[in-house]
């Protein structure tokens, strides 16, 4: 069985903000040093306490920040996969297709068409469907001007 070791609050909150700069900043070239500094911990010492208090080091909780928001921009379907790489921070399509397949599952182009499929316009866009039992719960249908 592991051992767990409880983070002291403070140790912990220090963290927090270096996650935080992390979430806040997925495209930018993090280092080890700014991310320790913001934490305001030696970055050996960060490097043992990020991954202790998240269960990943800090470029394996950057990757997986970044592939998320490369879920989301590929789902709005308004960007290239290629830029969709650029914009979450990677510098190589390669790198970046096989870490998205190894963590999504697909490749990326295949997986923006998958949720196109599933996510589609809802219909309501062109007319509103109501069950009549909503109506029949209201009584007797009022006169819509045509």
């Amino acid at each position: 069985m592991g051992r767990t070791r409880l983070l002291h609050d403070d140790v912990f909150r220090r963290l927090c903000r270096a996650r935080a700069l992390i979430q806040e900043q997925p495209g930018e070239p993090l280092t080890v040093a700014q991310l320790a500094a913001a934490a305001g911990l030696s970055p050996f010492h960060f490097l043992r306490t990020f991954r202790e208090a998240f269960q990943r080091t800090p470029h394996q909780y950057l990757q997986r920040v970044r592939i998320e928001r490369a879920k989301e921009l590929l789902q709005r379907g308004d960007l290239s996969v290629t830029d969709v790489c650029f914009e979450v921070g990677f510098s190589s399509l390669g790198s970046f297709g096989a870490l998205f397949a190894r963590e999504v599952g697909t490749a990326p182009g295949r997986w923006r068409r998958d949720m196109h499929r599933l996510v589609q316009v809802p219909g309501w866009v062109q007319r509103v469907v109501v069950p009549h039992c909503f109506f029949a719960q209201l009584g007797p249908a009022p006169l819509l001007a045509a």
